[in-house]
Formats: C-alpha cells, structure tokens, sequence
C-alpha cells in the first residue's frame, strides 16, 4: 500500500495518567525499517460558546509545560463511556458554569500529527445560562467573555497560541458570518 508504513512491534516505554507512549518498529512503503516514537492519547475536546451579543466564554490557566498562563476555549480529554458532545457539555459546564444548547460540530483537529494520536473534537453551542464554574480538583481558572470579532483579531495578532482555540473561533466566525449558526 502507498504512503503507508506497518507496525512490526510496539513497545511501551510509559504509562501515566493520561498518556501512553510507546516506541514502535516500523517498515516503509520502501521495504526499509525504521523506528516511531508515538504519544497515545485519549483525545480532546473544545467548545465555542457564545452568548446573544456573539461574545465567546474564555478560560485563562496557568499550562505547566508552557510556564505561562494561556487564554483558550473550555476544554478537556475525553472520558471513557461517554461521546465527545456529552464531554464537551461537561467541560463546558466544569470550567465557565454555562450550559449550551444547538451545538454544532466544528469537526476535528489533529494538534501534532508528527508524533501523537490525539485528536480534537471541536464544536459551537449558543449559551442558555450561565452559573458559577465547578473546575475539576486541581483545576484553576478564570473566566471571561471576548468579542467573537476581538478573538478573530487576536488569532491574527497571535495573541490566542493555542491550535484548538484559533481553529474553533475562526471556523466559529465563518459559520456565524454565512449564517450556518
């Protein structure tokens, strides 16, 4: 097969809490050996809520490996036994205390595909109410509203890093501008 190499052997190097990565053999489309070192993970999601105005909900926290705190979208990795819609409306809930409703999938992303399998589940609700947040244990955030149009400038300003964020406010915005939400 083309463009397609086979897994000869898997070998876990480490298993945590939420990762697992392993160390795999592999052969090329050329018949040559080579070697994959491959982060499992259980896979994302992130939602785009906005409210009447069009404002979106936003979560600032502090992201270790980055040693900065970082403004994205509600998100959080899938739970075993449930879709990632039901992940979404529970993340969305835990970390802003609002709940949506009309959600539309904005389709997946592939955040690295050059070394892991996540995948990230990305959608767009429309905010029915909003509450106090409940972040999971361990979990500190703020919460706040952006202007969709102010977070369109700030991914083109480069002020919004986060790949899950950029993609779901600018497909986000597309949707809203050709009325699709």
């Amino acid at each position: 097969m083309k463009l397609f190499e086979k897994t000869i052997n898997s070998t876990s190097v480490f298993d945590g809490r939420i990762l697992h990565i392993t160390l795999d053999d592999v052969e090329l489309e050329d018949g040559k050996k080579s070697k994959r070192e491959v982060v499992n993970h259980p896979g994302g999601v992130t939602v785009a809520a906005l409210d009447n105005d069009n404002n979106l909900l936003f979560v600032r926290q502090f992201r270790y490996p980055y040693k900065e705190v970082v403004l994205e979208l509600p998100a959080g990795k899938l739970e075993k036994g449930s879709t990632p819609l039901e992940n979404g409306k529970r993340e969305l809930l835990e970390e802003t205390g609002a709940q949506g409703y009309s959600y539309t999938s904005l389709g997946q992303l592939y955040p690295s595909p050059g070394y892991t399998n996540e995948i990230i589940h990305l959608y767009v609700c429309r905010i029915k109410s909003e509450g106090e947040s409940k972040p999971d244990e361990g979990e500190f955030l703020d919460v706040e509203k952006i202007p969709l149009d102010k977070a369109v400038e700030m991914v083109l300003n480069n002020q919004l890093p986060d790949a899950k964020t950029q993609v779901a406010v600018l497909k986000t915005a597309m949707l809203l501008k050709s009325g699709k939400i």
